[in-house]
């Protein structure tokens, strides 16, 4: 039977015990040198690691999870090998490391070499992703190393080749790191169906009745490297004999998670393969079943937390400009400290800052450097070599640097503006004090007042252990179908045995047969709709065997491998040569010949576009244009509300006198806005937890409506246009809105009916399906996520390299296939799916509902101002920049500020 090929560890009569085996002992000769000793929870992870168990590993950032993995394949290896592990090379793939960035690769490849050398091994460690040359590729396939080092698509692009059983046929360990930054997105769909082909691998291999490496020893009948040999076990099916005792051997997964809620669940997504089969075991031979393990670091690690206070408090924040104002108090934390790290939320602040450190700091010109991903990548490289070797004082950087990099330098993080998500402060939080015991020092440094209320939840969740969840993908048909064409690519595959591994994957688990048809017919005929096209016919069925067997649709499919779409980037060089980075079409669209942008911290004069490149010339000129990247605004957290509400408590509180308490978390934070909050609850209302606020307000502009929800700018957008449609049945409106993550406006030429008699009905979840596909003209919206779909799915192509195809021709004929499969498929799976993703993603349907019932649970409360409010002040300010450039916005709210006093 297929499903009983991964056994289950505890069948195992024998484990070892760890501190009795080879590999542990070298290994903790090896770090008692060093004056080090091994955490608790790595010698767990080992010890599961030499038993054959699988798991995932949650520890604190700088705390060696890297370690507990990889070295749990050292010391699995050396107890394969105790005699012969120091001379032993050319062993095949022992460990496969799958990681979401490039730029980890490097770093985890240096820490490891560094292992092996000291050791005395003559293991390889190889990279493979898109920076690896070709000459190193092919070397990698002619002799793998025993550690390999991916991308999610890297490893679908070896998974593309002839022969590719053959790379990973003496494979022990997968480890997936950052398994929390990949979950819940289709890049970790990419990594669940690689691990089910990989476990499917494994299957084949023993069923064929061949031992794993490592396992020849015991055959050769030494008494000392059988015993070696014991400590394999668990998860597939192959024999080793050790005396008396028959075990097992076969894969281990493990993922590698910092900072995650929904821990348990990260698990099960992915050891869905290895699980399924070992339940369906377990119910066929009476045993108990065991899940995997999670093993978490009883580790404490230190968070200081310091929020730069504006020196006066503006009671009528507006978003974004007073960051740059307190650029100055960023330098003295830059000067008391070795290396400092400036996380920017959006690439396009991020040229601001550096620009502006270097005009008030002219002296750090030299020390002070930028990284984002829209600059060359041989810059990234040279930013992050000075990281590590300390010679840069400040960088100032995106997201490009969030994940488990080891900057031992740096010292301290400056967070400009809020990170929006307790994961991702905590995740920058570590990259400094980035080893055991140290203190990861960070301070917050607000774009606006009302942030600091933001500075305050987040210090309030992390006192309490609030982190936010990742949901994971759910039948992502577009990703099944590359992945079948990529199968299809190198040896072809059957279909019942396919079906079987990606129906065990957590994705897919709910897959029906006639989905899977559906999804075959697809690839093989085009469909129903796109039958007569030949060039969606890929895949030829030979003898029962699906393959592509046409090189010009192999070579089109390998090149755009990958769940990651973007808008269109263009080169960006100058016109005597030089390349300096890269950016989004539809900004350089906008531009006409002689307008100056910044990039790479350098002010550029747009010349033209030639051949899918800008060429640029230098420019001295003072002002420029900040391009903004599409997707910038990152939204507030689910987690991150709650507790954001929760302050809005504390705030009323501190209103009326009442004691918050200076031990609470974010207390200094509350108190320095109370001059702000006694003149929002003077105009208006503090809402508490329970409440929710709508506002009136009458200005020259029209009539206002202002709702303060709290839940994040993409949940009040589904709301904004859900209330408006609702509205408008009430009384023939029209209202143009705005919205940030603390609520939205309405702006209406007429009064706007909403009070006591109907707002509960107004917020209510009744008919919200058709109400919100309706107000937000959700066919449209589907029709633009469509766009990716197609091309995840491999209906539309993307062009050649230096060819290709501009994002208004993608959209073009993406429109026109979901036309075409609207009319006449219209149970189609992509069609189907665009529809889901945009309730769930762009619209978080299951959030809105909750807030919904909240709401309703809750009270309303309905206030008058006479003027505009310190919570109402940011929106109005938002839906003012659309008509005035950033000059003229300025003068307009500083304008108004005084007005309002």
């Amino acid at each position: 039977n297929w499903m009983s090929y991964c056994i289950l560890t505890f069948s195992i009569k024998h484990h070892l015990k760890l501190s009795n085996t080879k590999g542990f002992t070298v290994i903790n000769s090896w770090l008692s040198e060093k004056d080090r000793k091994p955490f608790t929870f790595q010698k767990e992870t080992w010890e599961k690691i030499i038993n054959g168990e699988s798991g995932i590993v949650n520890a604190p950032t700088g705390y060696g999870k890297t370690y507990s993995v990889f070295l749990g394949a050292i010391i699995q290896y050396i107890n394969l090998h105790p005699k012969e592990f120091q001379a032993k090379k050319n062993n095949g793939l022992q460990l496969l490391w799958i990681t979401p960035l490039r730029a980890l690769a490097k770093d985890i490849g240096r820490a490891m070499e560094e292992v092996i050398t000291e050791m005395g091994m003559q293991w390889k460690v190889g990279i493979r992703n898109g920076d690896t040359p070709v000459s190193e590729r092919q070397k990698q396939k002619r002799n793998m190393p025993e550690v390999l080092i991916t991308t999610p698509e890297s490893l679908h692009l070896l998974l593309a080749q002839k022969d590719y059983p053959e790379l990973f046929k003496s494979l022990k360990i997968v480890a997936v790191d950052e398994w929390h930054e990949l979950l819940g997105s289709k890049r970790g769909v990419q990594v669940e169906l690689a691990v089910s082909r990989l476990v499917g691998l494994r299957r084949m291999i023993d069923d064929k009745g061949q031992m794993t490496v490592g396992s020849q020893q015991s055959a050769a009948g030494s008494r000392q490297e059988a015993e070696g040999s014991q400590q394999l076990g668990g998860s597939a099916k192959s024999k080793v004999k050790t005396g008396n005792t028959k075990v097992r051997a076969g894969l281990s997964i493990w993922g590698i998670s910092a900072t995650i809620g929904n821990l348990e669940e990260a698990k099960e997504v992915l050891l869905a393969s290895l699980s399924i089969s070992s339940r369906q075991f377990a119910i066929d031979n009476k045993k108990q079943y065991n899940e995997g393990s999670i093993i978490k670091a009883s580790i404490n690690k230190k968070i200081d937390i310091e929020s730069i206070i504006p020196d006066e408090i503006e009671k009528y924040p507006w978003a974004g400009h007073l960051g740059i104002k307190l650029a100055y108090k960023a330098l003295p934390v830059i000067e008391q400290n070795k290396t400092t790290l400036l996380f920017i939320n959006t690439r396009g602040m991020s040229e601001i800052w550096y620009q502006q450190l270097l005009t008030i700091a002219p002296e750090l010109a030299g020390a002070l450097a930028l990284h984002h991903g829209s600059i060359e990548q041989e810059l990234r490289i040279w930013v992050e070599d000075a990281l590590h070797t300390g010679t840069l004082k400040a960088v100032v950087a995106t997201s490009s640097l969030d994940l488990g990099v080891d900057f031992r330098p740096v010292e301290s993080v400056i967070q400009v503006g809020s990170p929006k998500g307790v994961a991702r402060f905590l995740q920058r939080a570590g990259r400094s004090g980035h080893q055991p015991g140290s203190v990861s020092k960070i301070y917050f440094l607000p774009t606006h007042s009302l942030e600091l209320m933001e500075a305050a939840a987040l210090k309030d969740a992390i006192a309490n252990g609030i982190i936010e969840s990742r949901q994971p993908m759910l039948l992502c048909f577009d990703v099944l179908m590359q992945y079948l064409c990529t199968l299809a690519v190198g040896d072809g595959f059957y279909p019942e045995e396919i079906f079987k591994e990606i129906s065990a994957t957590y994705c897919f688990r709910d897959i029906q047969k006639e989905e899977w048809e559906q999804v075959l017919q697809f690839i093989t005929a085009g469909g129903i709709a796109l039958a007569q096209y030949d060039d969606f016919k890929k895949v030829e069925i030979i003898n029962g065997l699906y393959k592509i067997t046409n090189r010009r649709m192999a070579m089109r499919h390998r090149m755009h491998i990958g769940t990651i779409v973007s808008d269109a980037m263009l080169k960006v060089k100058f016109m005597a040569g030089g390349f300096i980075g890269v950016i989004e079409e539809w900004f350089i669209s906008r531009l006409l010949p002689g307008d100056v942008f910044t990039l790479a911290g350098r002010n550029l004069e747009f010349v033209m576009i030639k051949d899918m490149t800008v060429l640029v010339r230098k420019s001295n000129s003072k002002k420029s244009i900040v391009p903004s990247w599409m997707g910038g605004r990152l939204p507030l957290s689910a987690g991150l509300g709650q507790v954001l509400r929760k302050k809005l408590d504390e705030a009323a509180d501190l209103y009326v006198g009442k004691d918050v308490g200076k031990k609470l978390p974010g207390y200094l934070e509350m108190r320095t806005l109370k001059p702000l909050f006694e003149l929002q609850q003077e105009l208006s209302h503090i809402p508490r937890a329970n409440e929710l606020l709508v506002e009136h307000i009458e200005t020259k502009d029209g009539f206002h409506l202002f709702v303060y929800p709290f839940e994040g700018r993409l949940v009040h957008e589904a709301l904004a246009a859900l209330l408006a449609y609702r509205l408008s049945r009430i009384s023939p409106l029209t209202f143009s809105f705005a919205m940030n993550d603390y609520g939205f406006e309405l702006l209406c030429d007429q009064p706007i009916p909403i009070d006591d008699s109907n707002a509960y009905d107004l917020f209510s979840e009744e008919n919200l399906l058709t109400d919100i596909q309706t107000s937000m003209n959700a066919t449209e919206m589907a029709r633009r996520k469509f766009r990716d779909i197609a091309v995840i799915g491999g209906l539309i192509f993307q062009g050649m390299p230096g060819e290709k195809v501009k994002a208004r021709h993608l959209q073009s004929s993406a429109s026109l296939l979901f036309n075409v499969f609207t009319e006449y498929e219209p149970n189609n799976l992509l069609i189907r799916q665009s529809y889901h993703e945009v309730m769930q993603q762009q619209m978080e349907e299951a959030r809105l509902r909750d807030m919904l019932r909240r709401i309703q649970k809750g009270i309303i409360v309905i206030k008058f101002p006479q003027q505009l409010t310190p919570f109402c002040f940011p929106l109005k300010v938002d839906s003012m920049r659309e008509n005035l450039s950033s000059e003229k916005l300025e003068d307009r709210v500083r304008r108004m500020q005084q007005q309002l006093g």
